[in-house]
């Protein structure tokens, strides 16, 4: 079994508005042949929580308005440390950047599928670790780690 043409649809449309909220490593797995109650995860992080809760409403706001989706579960909105967005064919999984090292979920779907997704999401590939980097330069170059 595969996931359906609709739950693709829902990934693209909620991968792109993850990238246009400048997401970072979005990827999208078909998980059809190992889990009955969904088609798809869709994971996706940002390196703070506000960022996390603006690509959140993105993602509902996207797919609701162009394709009349509308969740059927949201948890984890009130720290914005790991939300979920559960529309039954697909589940979206947008997480704080260190949510996502700790809980490595790539890591237990790696036998699934990965889906195709729009070049913008694509181009998100690695996002985390590049700002990670200059973060880390940043604190570095300021003198005691001190905020001036």
């Amino acid at each position: 079994m595969t996931a359906t043409d609709r739950s693709i649809e829902l990934v693209h449309t909620a991968a792109q508005a993850a990238a246009d909220k400048l997401a970072h490593d979005i990827v999208a797995y078909d998980v059809s042949d190992v889990l009955s109650i969904t088609d798809a995860f869709l994971l996706a992080s940002a390196p703070n929580d506000r960022q996390v809760k603006s690509i959140v409403d993105e993602i509902e706001e996207r797919l609701s308005k162009e394709l009349g989706a509308k969740p059927v579960r949201r948890e984890g909105d009130r720290e914005a440390r790991w939300v979920l967005l559960d529309y039954v064919d697909i589940v979206v999984h947008v997480q704080h950047s260190e949510e996502r090292v700790f809980y490595a979920l790539e890591r237990l779907w790696k036998d699934c599928p990965e889906l195709d997704l729009p070049e913008d999401a694509k181009a998100t590939r690695g996002k985390a670790a590049e700002h990670a980097k200059l973060q880390e330069a940043e604190e570095a170059a300021e003198p005691g780690g001190e905020w001036r």
